[in-house]
């Protein structure tokens, strides 16, 4: 009697038994090409006897962990196991998207599991990873036979192109990952745009006028034959270690230098400029008679101050 009973429970027995790559495939299409493990279904997914491949994310999301970097890698995660859920199914239900939190699968995160690496082997002191499993047995099994899991090299940082193109290696195609659009930076940009047009019509007088130009024609000059390209190239600091500002020789100048010899060149233009453009227009003859003076003791003053300050130099430098 027993034994006819058994025989008849033997087809529900059968029934209830799911194959499981039609299951893991279950669980990618509910998950919109993710998978979220348990211990359980981890080891169903790096199952020895799989015939897949598969892209575990070990992750920390839960508040209380304190992850940061499981919370700024989680949207990439799943941005590229989204972009590989459109792929042909195919191809896509050989190799498969997982992640496995903590809390939902701690003895898995602590436990030694046979025939397969351990955490602490794995390097897993800190969250998240990305381990790659090859497949382990089929026609997509690796020829040299090593079927142990890959980690991911986080070096390009979280971004999710780096990643689509490193986990493709071992996916039966590539990832049809594509960025997608940052409509932030082209609203700014056309705000940026209609603000600067915007400003334009304000300052645009500003900037027609010949005299703007001309000052920052000028200004440029000054600095640029005052040594400040040679500065830069050479990478000369501000002043010397004691505090000199004066570098010794021709073939050497400090930064302050170059504020002080445009200076003087601005000063010995200005004063020649006045003397010829302004003081000869002057209606009266003491106030023109009082800007002669004026004009050409600043002329001389500062002449004499650069020629003394290239002595310097060359004293240093003899």
């Amino acid at each position: 009697m027993n034994a006819l009973l058994a025989l008849l429970a033997l087809p529900f027995c059968l029934a209830a038994v799911v194959d499981p790559f039609q299951r893991l495939s279950e669980l990618a299409t509910a998950g919109n090409g993710l998978i979220k493990l348990d211990s359980n279904t981890f080891d169903l997914l790096t199952s020895p006897q799989r015939t897949w491949s598969v892209s575990v994310q070990m992750t920390a999301l839960d508040p209380r962990r304190k992850c940061t970097p499981c919370k700024e890698f989680n949207p990439s995660w799943n941005a590229v196991a989204k972009a590989w859920a459109t792929v042909p199914k195919p191809h896509r239900d050989q190799h498969f998207f997982a992640t496995l939190d903590f809390d939902n699968g701690q003895t898995t995160f602590q436990k030694v599991p046979v025939e397969r690496i351990t955490v602490e082997a794995l390097g897993l002191q800190s969250a998240p990873v990305v381990f790659v499993y090859p497949a382990a047995q089929g026609p997509r099994a690796p020829a040299n036979g090593k079927t142990s899991p890959s980690k991911y090299d986080f070096s390009n940082g979280f971004d999710p192109a780096p990643l689509a193109e490193s986990l493709s290696k071992h996916t039966p195609i590539p990832i049809p990952y594509t960025d997608p659009i940052d409509w932030t930076r082209y609203i700014l940009l056309a705000t940026g745009g209609l603000g600067f047009l915007v400003l334009l019509r304000y300052i645009s007088p500003v900037v027609q006028n010949r005299w703007t130009w001309a000052i920052i024609t000028i200004s440029t000059s000054l600095v640029m034959t005052s040594g400040y390209m040679f500065c830069r190239i050479r990478g000369m600091p501000s002043s010397g270690g004691n505090g000199n500002w004066i570098a010794a020789g021709f073939q050497n100048q400090f930064g302050q230098e170059v504020n002080v010899v445009a200076s003087m060149y601005g000063l010995l233009s200005l004063s020649f400029l006045m003397l010829i453009m302004v003081v000869p227009y002057q209606t009266s003859p003491s106030r023109q008679r009082v800007q002669v003076y004026l004009w050409t003791g600043v002329f001389v003053v500062v002449y004499s101050v650069l020629v003394s300050l290239f002595r310097v130099k060359n004293r240093g430098s003899s």
